[in-house]
């Protein structure tokens, strides 16, 4: 079953969860504030973005910028980027879903029917 991390007043989350519910895709809805991904399923969505961990980062987010992210991820290392987020649900790019050999990072209506209507 896929897992989806999101944020309740998120619209891209409300949009994602309503598109999964109008194709009858069963899922598991997580807070990704109180239930961050963990490190695993983040290594899995950064393989699946080819390293980029840009791409997985809420790059837009108030706590990205607070945090200073957009000069300092460059320097990080894989590792401390993936504990950064696996214990700051706010800093994960949203809707973040896994499960079924399938992993989808925000909500691109194109990406989640080539990845989830088979």
């Amino acid at each position: 079953m896929l897992k989806v991390y999101g944020y309740q007043k998120c619209s891209t989350c409300r949009d994602a969860l309503k598109w999964l519910d109008a194709h009858g895709i069963k899922h598991e809805v997580k807070a990704i504030r109180e239930t961050p991904p963990t490190v695993a399923e983040l290594k899995v969505a950064l393989d699946a973005a080819n390293g980029d961990l840009r791409k997985i980062f809420n790059t837009s987010g108030m706590d990205y910028r607070a945090l200073g992210l957009k000069d300092r991820l460059p320097d990080m290392s894989e590792n401390e980027a993936l504990e950064m987020l696996s214990t700051h649900g706010n800093l994960v790019k949203r809707p973040f879903v896994i499960g079924d050999g399938t992993v989808l990072v925000g909500f691109k209506e194109p990406a989640w029917k080539s990845a989830l209507l088979k």
